[in-house]
């Protein structure tokens, strides 16, 4: 995959139709997400955040549970250490909340885009949230944090409602207040 040839072909800041591509699987390429969300290539980080904005654009998940950077005419498999996207801020419009990944992606939080607990790196169930493509996004710690001081409970969960739906940001051990 030609990195000069993608900046040309398209624009950094809009989705490109990935569900319409089917290109054939052309191999692995030396690129790594870390669990911290860095991206490495070739064993050295990705400094350019434009870079890293333009290639989670082209990057989906596919049925086999493998990500995968994908263009009309080719596609890369790619190793994610635990989720490929990062919130790093939120809006509250009315009674809701707009989700915003470090890439720029908004998602509202509703019924289609809803916070669920999956498991991290280290076993610990952590927020995510559905983003596009089949990529899900975790939380950054500010955002959880803030979160978690306007959250609520309900039974043995945290969490809050927006669009209309219960959204969980953690679970309470046994005794816990």
């Amino acid at each position: 995959m030609k990195l000069d040839t993608l900046f040309q072909q398209f624009d950094p800041q809009s989705i490109p139709p990935l569900a319409q591509w089917d290109p054939p699987f052309c191999g692995d390429m030396d690129l790594t997400i870390s669990a911290s969300g860095d991206w490495i290539h070739e064993g050295s980080p990705i400094r350019r955040p434009a870079l890293v904005e333009l290639l989670s654009r082209v990057l989906r998940r596919e049925a086999d549970g493998d990500y995968y950077l994908v263009t009309p005419a080719e596609k890369l498999r790619i190793v994610v250490e635990d989720l490929p996207l990062l919130i790093t801020d939120a809006d509250r419009v009315d009674a809701d909340w707009v989700a915003v990944t470090a890439g720029g992606d908004r998602v509202p939080l509703d019924a289609t885009h809803r916070l669920t607990l999956l498991s991290g790196p280290g076993g610990d169930l952590l927020p995510a949230l559905p983003v596009r493509h089949g990529l899900r996004a975790r939380l950054h710690r500010n955002l959880f944090y803030r979160w978690v001081e306007l959250a609520e409970r309900r039974d043995d969960e945290m969490g809050l409602w927006s669009g209309g739906v219960w959204h969980v940001l953690g679970r309470f051990d046994d005794g816990a207040p």
